[in-house]
């Protein structure tokens, strides 16, 4: 029998929770479905993977300590495209693979991205005149799965939208989008940016004030990502040099304090990370790592794998 560890500081929707379970129930081989839910001490997570062979997780923390206890562990999923919370070098060196659970949250952090965006440009509904987005030019800095779906609202929106890519210029061109020859050309033409970029390797603090010193004066800045992929030193100074400039971000800057004291009226920060917080995202993702471990330890299905 495999043991199923699903480790969640923050739980899984209980329809959620139903739905994993008819996934392993259903198999013939046995499968031990154990929940560790709401959890508010390390230990106890030490505790109950010691002896799981697979991990779900959500945003928890999974380290070289969580590996070093879990010598029958064989496979970490992140519920969720990113997966900065788990140590991929330190489950690469105890064999074990970590997936995550890409497009999953795509349509709900989407929805988000174009709810923060009609937040800054109608001046957070503070009852001064605002804008329109239709019309607008929307420039994405990046084109992965939730930027398709940005793509797809904003167009039904009537705003024309321009992309910044490097690796998926053929796709991006193939359904109509035009591509800038530079991230400072998508920061130059948009009205409105929106980041979908991973928090790792060249996208770390690229949006830099070389980058940001290319905006209109009025522009919406949009953060449904990680914070690390903005230079917030750089941030600060480019809201300070362009005073109609609104940042919109679905996590709170280590500079919130600055903020506060300089931009009142040009920020909204979500009071925690939103974007995949719905009952739908929240089905989609924990289902897809239940089925993702099934087809591992059934058929040696590595699709999904981020480490190597």
């Amino acid at each position: 029998m495999r043991k199923i560890l699903v480790a969640t500081e923050k739980p899984f929707a209980p329809v959620a929770i139903k739905k994993i379970s008819k996934i392993f129930e259903k198999e013939e081989k046995e499968y031990d479905l154990v929940l560790l839910e709401n959890y508010t001490d390390r230990s106890q997570l030490l505790q109950a993977v010691a002896d799981a062979d697979a991990l779900i997780v959500r945003s928890d923390k999974v380290d070289a300590e969580v590996f070093d206890v879990a010598p029958k562990l064989k496979i970490v999923v992140r519920a969720g495209a990113g997966y900065d919370n788990v140590d991929c070098s330190a489950a690469t060196a105890k064999g074990v693979v970590v997936m995550n659970t890409p497009g999953q949250n795509s349509n709900a952090v989407a929805e988000l991205a174009i709810g923060l965006a009609i937040l800054g440009i109608r001046e957070m509904f503070s009852g001064k005149p605002g804008s329109e987005l239709r019309g607008r030019t929307l420039g994405l800095h990046g084109f992965g799965y939730v930027a398709r779906n940005v793509f797809r609202i904003a167009r039904a929106l009537g705003m024309k939208v321009i992309v910044y890519t490097r690796y998926s210029k053929g796709a991006a061109a193939a359904i109509g989008l035009k591509v800038t020859k530079s991230l400072e050309q998508l920061y130059e033409k948009s009205d409105v940016v929106s980041i979908h970029v991973p928090a790792r390797g060249e996208h770390i603090k690229s949006v830099s004030y070389q980058v940001m010193k290319h905006l209109k004066d009025g522009a919406v800045i949009v953060n449904t990502a990680r914070k690390e992929v903005v230079n917030e030193p750089d941030l600060v100074k480019i809201m300070e040099e362009k005073p109609n400039i609104k940042y919109m971000s679905d996590l709170t800057p280590d500079c919130e304090k600055e903020f506060a004291e300089k931009f009142s009226g040009r920020y909204f920060f979500t009071p925690k990370k939103a974007g995949a917080q719905t009952a739908e995202a929240n089905i989609n993702a924990g289902v897809a790592a239940a089925e993702q471990i099934v087809a591992f330890f059934e058929k040696g299905d590595t699709s999904y794998q981020v480490n190597k």
